[in-house]
């Protein structure tokens, strides 16, 4: 997995490639976790691109059993990109998003900047 440690506002970030293997279960999480403790990162950004279908579909379980791996080893989880095309066809999934960015814990964000002004407070 291509991925770098970035420091944003004193907070270590594990920034992930758009390219890479899809992330699409609890093993595939454990993997990103694992890397960002051997890095010593707090976060970890992942591209919307690296992400499996099924993890924008609730009802598939795909999200809860990844964003529990991240919530179990306390390490933020940033999922970066456009994910209208899902949230325009999935009321649950804009709630669940609105749910998961009023805390500290999972964000879904446009791009780095937004990730960048969410770090800085």
């Amino acid at each position: 997995m291509t991925a770098t440690l970035q420091t944003i506002h004193d907070v270590p970030v594990l920034m992930c490639a758009a390219e890479g293997g899809v992330i699409g279960g609890e093993s595939d999480a454990l993997d990103l976790i694992g890397d960002a403790g051997y890095q010593g990162a707090a976060w970890v950004a992942v591209p919307v691109e690296r992400f499996d279908e099924r993890f924008f579909r609730l009802s598939t379980r795909v999200a809860g059993d990844i964003i529990q791996k991240f919530v179990q080893y306390r390490v933020g989880l940033a999922v970066v990109g456009d994910i209208s095309p899902y949230t325009a066809d999935s009321s649950a999934l804009r709630d669940f998003v609105r749910e998961c960015n009023r805390n500290r814990q999972t964000w879904f964000l446009a791009d780095v900047e937004e990730l960048r002004e969410r770090l800085r407070g």
